[in-house]
């Protein structure tokens, strides 16, 4: 595989030539999707093996199944595991053709064999084969001649695109030209529901059928439709397809064959007559519903409805560049001196969008770490979440607040899940999926053994800390006091009430303690030789926690005096718990090393160090495999929890999350002092102790250099930018897109770079632009003004929208402005 030069066209990804080792990772870079279903970028006459994977992904359509696993004789044997999916959805993409013509055979297990005829590229002789996503305009298009058995020339151009207008419809283009001969194509265009979730290696232990046989339905000449059911949360799903061929614009009338296969495979084949150099198109129209939809008789008759409305191709392709162009106008980061970023950046930009564009109130949906790009970490909800939300809220905050909805509606969950564990508010899972219960796996599955090995990830309460970060920067880019009367107050405050009730209080010191906790690290899950027991006074635990404190206390008088009585009905706040939280907030516990850095948790810097060059020696210090060092430690029979190593970021998570003005305050305020010179030291210290297991630690560690040290500021962020876009050696982009990177990368131009925070009810910028960059420029949305942002080495632009908002307040570096709408203001800065 071969790629065009990234600054030929910031906008298209291209890949040249057929490479089967190279294929799934492709196919997740190139997957289409909007935000209610997204389809990996397969070929559409692929079939599930060892190089195509055709996956398609709902948003929120989860099933639970349950597997016999074997753990070893000292681990207790077989026992029986549940585990949470999203459901590999049936392929609508699914379009095989062969030259030469003939029914041949029409049975549907004709699944390629070699004497079927039916054209594969990775059997066919291919003289020209590329594929390019156009980012801007959401479109897929793959071009390929390839020479048939009896030595004849084919050309075959197909497009694609997930349509972002019209959220259940997908179109698939193909057009085919006889370069040297003419004669009879069959085609044949199918719904596929003989698919399982094997996308994932270590996941292929467990079980993966997740859909059982519906109904199949002919829907009167140019259309068939199928409807499955998942097993066990008994969601259906409806697809029809409506399959039409043209010459010119001449609409074909080819007799069709409909064919079906026990309810689970639906097809029509016909043939067609191809005439020397004259294209024939083949168009194919996809609707999808599922039972989870608002609105609906059901789904099958929704997708049969809907599709007997659909206009004509050109039509769904035009709305949906349209929808494409409003949304890069709004979320577009232009980069300047920098070409070969720029594609990354708006790489990253598109995937974030396909996964959450089209969430609105009515879609029951979260954010997926993996984007609906594959089945890495089964589709779960994660912490990874906070990354995504500044992205959104300083662009479309309408997107933040409908996904920050799937966390309301399992507040419930969260409540109960608390309350078994002997605590009160809202405990959210670390894994979350279909309805909020604690779905995060119990084992882990090491292939360096072929054992399953504990996992208490679970044991990570902070993902509740991170729902309440993200409800509260909502409110801060916003002010939409009704959010937090209708939902986030309630959010907020009953994690806060969780994290008081976890707080134990220590008389003698006058001090909070922490303990049974997992950080960000996941390295340690507890002391050594105590592994599951959680660790005690994890500094980033501990300091979200206070700074939650203080916003609790914050909400209170916010909405003290406000008509909102249902909400104080549902919390019932007891007499003391204000002013508990005022006191946690300020008496919580921090540990420090001797030197004064801050310790990562309670013991840890009485852990001895690893010998790094022994295992950079042995295992190579640009081996991805040495971010697992969980792994390989757990196959020499010893444990991450015994050294000073991290997986990612932990301690320095906090000078992502706050400056280190507003960390250092928080600090003071709970009685402990951080000096410029601890921060350094601190941050010196974690550097060289993290594997970057994750792709979220080059984000972090980026954004953390960012004033210190802006080449290697610039050096993490390149990497971050690149973690996806680039085919490395034991990467998992296959198994889904980082999600939580992509936006954070993001995130660094547009927050890090330009300084860029929102406190005390205005806009704070202080922009200090790396060495490789000359300029940049974005949009965003404060508080429903819109603004231009426009940053160089010695200048800062603001132009806002003209319109009725209010001024607008902000701060550069130490001045003061405040700007009209309609006004444009350049802020002089000072030198770097």
């Amino acid at each position: 595989m071969t790629e065009k030069h990234f600054d030929e066209d910031p906008w298209l990804l291209r890949f040249d030539g057929f490479d089967p080792a190279a294929e799934g990772h492709r196919e997740a870079l190139c997957t289409l999707g909007n935000g209610y279903w997204g389809t990996r970028g397969a070929a559409p006459e692929a079939r599930t093996d060892s190089v195509h994977y055709p996956g398609t992904y709902l948003a929120g359509v989860y099933n639970p199944l349950s597997t016999e696993v074997h753990r070893g004789e000292a681990a207790g044997g077989e026992h029986v595991r549940d585990d949470e999916h999203m459901v590999n959805a049936p392929n609508w993409l699914s379009l095989w053709f062969r030259t030469g013509g003939g029914p041949g055979s029409s049975s549907v297990g004709d699944f390629a064999a070699p004497d079927t005829g039916w054209f594969h590229p990775e059997t066919a002789d291919l003289l020209d084969y590329s594929q390019e996503l156009d980012l801007r305009r959401g479109l897929l298009t793959r071009l390929m001649r390839f020479r048939d058995p009896r030595g004849r020339i084919t050309r075959v151009q197909s497009r694609r695109f997930v349509s972002q207008a019209a959220p259940h419809v997908a179109v698939l283009e193909t057009t085919f030209v006889a370069e040297d001969w003419s004669g009879p194509l069959t085609v044949r265009s199918a719904i596929d529901g003989r698919v399982a979730n094997r996308n994932v290696t270590s996941d292929r232990l467990l079980a993966h059928l997740h859909l059982i046989p519906g109904s199949t339905r002919d829907l009167g000449g140019e259309a068939v439709l199928l409807e499955v059911e998942t097993s066990r949360s008994g969601i259906h799903i409806a697809m029809a397809a409506r399959t039409r061929a043209f010459s010119g614009g001449a609409l074909l009338e080819p007799e069709r064959r409909f064919l079906t296969d026990s309810s689970r495979w639906v097809a029509h084949e016909f043939d067609l007559t191809l005439e020397r150099g004259v294209a024939v198109r083949v168009e194919k129209v996809v609707v999808v519903s599922t039972s989870r939809d608002r609105a609906v008789v059901s789904p099958a008759s929704a997708v049969a409805t809907w599709l007997g409305r659909m206009p004509a191709t050109a039509e769904l392709l035009a709305a949906h560049e349209r929808a494409w162009q409003i949304l890069w106008d709004e979320f577009a980061v232009h980069l300047h001196s920098a070409p070969r970023l720029s594609l990354a950046v708006n790489l990253n930009t598109f995937h974030v969008l396909q996964t959450v564009a089209a969430v609105d109130a009515d879609l029951d949906s979260g954010v997926p770490a993996r984007g609906l790009h594959g089945e890495g970490y089964r589709g779960h909800v994660f912490w990874d979440e906070m990354f995504v939300y500044p992205v959104l809220t300083l662009r479309r905050p309408d997107l933040s607040r409908a996904l920050l909805g799937y966390r309301y509606r399992r507040l419930g969950e969260a409540r109960a899940a608390a309350g078994a564990a002997g605590h009160a508010g809202a405990r959210f899972p670390w894994q979350s999926g279909i309805d909020g219960r604690d779905v995060t796996p119990t084992e882990l599955f090491n292939p360096r053994t072929n054992h399953w090995m504990p996992d208490h990830s679970g044991l990570q309460h902070h993902v509740g800390l991170a729902v309440a970060y993200s409800v509260w920067g909502y409110y801060q880019a916003t002010g939409d006091v009704e959010y937090l009367i209708e939902q986030g107050a309630e959010l907020l405050l009953e994690v806060a009430r969780f994290f008081a009730s976890l707080a134990e209080y220590d008389e003698e010191a006058d001090r909070f303690d922490i303990g049974g906790t997992m950080g960000p690290d996941e390295f340690h899950d507890g002391p050594p030789g105590h592994p599951g027991e959680g660790v005690r006074n994890n500094a980033y635990t501990n300091v979200l926690v206070a700074w939650l404190m203080r916003r609790a206390v914050e909400t209170i008088g916010v909405l003290e005096g406000r008509s909102c009585r249902p909400l104080w009905n549902r919390l019932r706040l007891g007499p003391d718990e204000v002013s508990n939280w005022e006191k946690i907030g300020r008496r919580l516990r921090l540990v420090f090393h001797t030197d004064g850095v801050i310790s990562q948790f309670e013991g840890y810097e009485g852990l001895p160090e690893l010998d790094w060059e022994h295992y950079r020696t042995v295992y190579g210090s640009r081996d991805h495999s040495l971010g697992r060092l969980d792994l390989i430690l757990n196959a020499e029979g010893d444990s991450t929890n015994n050294y000073q190593v991290a997986k990612q970021a932990d301690v320095l998570m906090l000078l992502y999350l706050f400056s280190a003005e507003e960390l250092r305050e928080l600090i003071e305020e709970l009685g402990y002092s951080l000096s410029p010179d601890q921060v350094r030291r601190t941050v010196e210290f974690y550097r060289t102790r993290s594997t970057h297991g994750s792709t979220l630690s080059n984000v972090v560690h980026s954004w953390v250099d960012a004033r210190a040290d802006r080449g290697r500021s610039w050096g993490s962020l390149v990497r971050a930018l690149h973690s996806d876009l680039d085919l490395v050696a034991g990467g998992t982009t296959h198994e889904g897109i980082h999600l939580g990177a992509m936006a954070g990368s993001l995130d660094m131009v547009v927050r890090c770079y330009t300084g860029l925070e929102i406190r005390d009810g205005m806009l704070w910028l202080h922009p200090v632009l790396p060495l490789g960059l000359e300029k940049v420029d974005f949009s965003i949305t404060y508080r429903d003004q819109p603004i231009q942002v426009e940053v160089t080495p010695t200048n800062l632009r603001l132009a806002l929208s003209p319109g009725g908002i209010a001024p607008t307040r902000v701060r550069v570096e130490g001045r003061e402005a405040q700007l009209s709408p309609g006004q444009t203001h350049d802020f002089l800065l000072d030198p770097p």
